[in-house]
């Protein structure tokens, strides 16, 4: 048979190909795992107790409406409402396995082969492999090393091929959080040219701030413009479980829909129960996860300000820290793999996320302690040019 070249074109995927490495690591120390984001605590209790009496219940492993079970949908839309000060109506959410999946479906709705979607230095690599396979043509701008999307260089960077505009925040894999007068500005050149302004927000609770992300959502116009993208994975500790959102404009989710229902009907129903149960019942829970993640943030910061081994942390937030290495001769594949092999420490190349060698690494510090965090320096420190 022949394959699809435009899949077979593209990478695959970076979390596999970093974790084949640990198989060869010397073993001297335990094995330091910063690559993913996904929590290692369970979800809370009331989620655990709810997605038991669903798996009991004789209809809970049925199909779900296409769009999302309706108190789902309503239950989404009142959170949102509330984080963004905000007017946002059960019909303008649809539920989808994973904010991953939320992505691909609108892009698909937007625009095809051939159209351009507009991103930023550094992209989210699941983004940009998705719109390499089906044939569209991403557009980076460079912000430079502060990470603030130009909104003069998006413009000049729009062409009569693009559809949207893709903005990550806080940043997968910078952690870097976008301002809202920042979000509001991009926000005002996507409507000057009648495109999408697609915002990826999987990561909106693990911010510094209380305040809400961006003021979008407060305009009774908003739906012309916004596609705001949701992941309850890392919310709820519910990974496996698949569940995310699309909010838009109920003309975006019937398009949607019509794609989520020929590539998964509609998102697991165990799994939107467990997130209707995160979002009624677990606000406190929530808060403290939150709360842990920023004090992780802090101590990794800190152990960072010293610039062990020469590492340079150039920006933290959401559940990563980007980092560059200090060896100017050498490739990042190879520091990683020095790292893996040699330290025991697990950490993505940025080179994943990036068209060219920066010298970056994304560090996941989610599921690292104080100690840990401060093992990971003094291993930085060990693997440092002499």
């Amino acid at each position: 048979m022949r394959l699809n070249p435009e899949t077979v074109s593209v990478i695959d995927s970076p979390i596999g190909s970093a974790h084949k490495l640990v198989e060869k690591r010397s073993g001297a120390r335990e094995l330091l795992n910063l690559s993913q984001a996904a929590p290692q605590y369970p979800p809370a209790p009331e989620v655990i107790e709810h997605i038991v009496a669903t798996a009991r219940d004789p209809h809970g492993a049925e199909y779900s409406t296409v769009g999302g079970l309706p108190h789902v949908r309503t239950a989404i839309a009142e959170d949102l409402a509330t984080a963004y000060s905000g007017a946002v109506r059960p019909d303008q959410v649809v539920v989808t396995a994973g904010c991953n999946q939320a992505f691909c479906l609108t892009v698909a709705a937007l625009a095809g082969p051939g159209d351009e979607i507009i991103g930023y230095l550094p992209y989210y690599f699941n983004h940009d492999m998705w719109m390499r396979m089906t044939g569209l043509v991403p557009v980076y701008v460079d912000p430079g090393p502060e990470l603030i999307p130009d909104v003069a260089a998006t413009e000049a960077a729009i062409t009569p091929r693009t559809k949207a505009i893709v903005v990550v925040t806080p940043g997968n894999p910078s952690g870097f959080t976008v301002p809202p007068d920042r979000i509001t500005e991009l926000a005002e050149v996507a409507a000057r040219h009648d495109l999408a302004l697609i915002i990826d927000e999987t990561y909106r609770s693990f911010r510094d701030t209380d305040a809400a992300p961006h003021r979008l959502l407060a305009d009774p116009n908003w739906t012309e413009t916004v596609v705001s993208l949701h992941s309850f994975s890392k919310d709820l500790a519910i990974p496996g479980y698949r569940v995310g959102a699309v909010v838009s404009s109920t003309e975006l989710g019937r398009e949607v829909t019509k794609l989520l229902d020929c590539v998964a009907i509609s998102a697991p129903r165990i799994g939107q129960e467990a997130a209707w149960a995160g979002l009624t019942a677990a606000g406190a829970w929530r808060r403290a996860r939150a709360a842990e993640i920023a004090q992780r943030r802090i101590w990794f910061t800190e152990a960072m300000a010293a610039h062990p081994g020469g590492y340079e942390l150039l920006s933290a937030g959401g559940f990563f820290g980007w980092v560059r290495h200090p060896y100017p001769d050498r490739s990042t594949e190879d520091v990683v793999r020095e790292l893996i092999i040699d330290y025991d420490t697990l950490v993505i190349p940025g080179t994943v996320f990036l068209p060219d060698d920066r010298r970056m690494l994304r560090v996941s510090y989610s599921n690292a302690d104080r100690d840990a965090i401060a093992d990971f320096a003094d291993r930085l420190t060990a693997s440092a040019p002499h």
